[in-house]
């Protein structure tokens, strides 16, 4: 039967469907969840968010890592890979050359012309930056998966928005960044036990943060019993249960996950003005952007031909 047929056929479209690549089940972590295909659709979306990101990040979000200009080089001390691959000391030329280097590429890769070379200088000037801003007493962890996707985004080479393929390589940098999300929330559950033991949730580490930072939306929860503490309990466990993140494999899944993550994020911000926005970049990787009215209505293949009668 020609595949003309087979695709004008109701049972036979469920059944593709049902067993396409993309959604097919798959034991997490083995080869074949690893390369997993992905719609290369799914990673020019990405990838401008992604690249666009990086100005409002330089700008707005690690400003302060500029003020690195203007202080003494030597309060510098360089994380590990900083010494390892003896980074240049960060004085006032470089941190500038690497800033405005860093939004030019940004803005560049952004366009999808010259995906690799761009791609990867950007991650380069990134994560120079990223060693300039953490090289001075402070290392956040929001940073992790953000700096796999710009890792492994140049990997994967050219994604038009009306690309109609579907791409391992793509599916390695998807996952890869999903299990770098896994390991953010995992390892946060298992550094509050590591140094705070178990006391952790039954402390007052939320409400000494909502004293401090609190506003309309937390501070009634200091006259509340037992809330806080229920919800510390309730993060503990929801972080240690993060690997269940790998098993999402529908479209209809991916969307929850990243509402589920994202309204998380966005609590944690209303109530203590805290918020991860490289982590909620990386979040953005997970949602099946293919599938957006005019991105999708670029890639739906033509219907195939019906067979000529005689």
């Amino acid at each position: 039967m020609s595949a003309a047929a087979q695709a004008g056929t109701a049972p036979a479209a469920r059944a593709t469907r049902a067993t396409t690549p993309e959604t097919e089940p798959a034991v997490p972590l083995t080869p074949r969840w690893w390369f997993r295909p992905v719609p290369l659709a799914r990673i020019a979306v990405f990838r401008v968010i992604a690249y666009l990101f990086i100005p409002i990040d330089v700008f707005v979000t690690t400003s302060w890592v500029r003020a690195h200009a203007e202080v003494p080089t030597d309060w510098y001390a360089p994380l590990l890979i900083g010494r390892l691959l003896h980074l240049p000391t960060p004085t006032h030329t470089v941190v500038l050359v690497v800033q405005w280097a860093l939004v030019v590429a940004a803005v560049a890769a952004a366009t999808g012309r010259a995906p690799r070379l761009l791609g990867l200088a950007v991650f380069l000037l990134y994560a120079e930056w990223m060693v300039i801003a953490m090289s001075y007493g402070k290392v956040d962890h929001d940073r992790i998966a953000f700096l796999v996707a710009l890792a492994l985004l140049p990997t994967i080479g050219r994604a038009r928005f009306r690309d109609r393929r579907s791409s391992e390589a793509a599916g390695f940098a998807m996952a890869a960044v999903l299990v770098a999300v896994m390991l953010t929330y995992f390892l946060a559950a298992w550094a509050k036990i590591r140094f705070g033991g178990w006391d952790w949730p039954t402390g007052a580490t939320i409400a000494r943060a909502v004293v401090r930072r609190g506003s309309v939306f937390s501070d009634w929860t200091l006259d509340v019993p037992y809330l806080l503490p229920a919800v510390q309990w309730a993060m503990v466990f929801g972080e240690l249960a993060a690997p269940l993140l790998l098993l999402v494999r529908t479209d209809r899944m991916r969307v929850g996950l990243v509402l589920f993550l994202l309204s998380f994020h966005v609590i944690t911000f209303l109530g203590l003005g805290i918020v991860f926005l490289p982590h909620c970049i990386a979040i953005l990787s997970i949602a099946p952007w293919e599938r957006l009215r005019g991105v999708r209505r670029r890639i739906t293949p033509a219907p195939a031909p019906t067979a000529a009668t005689g």
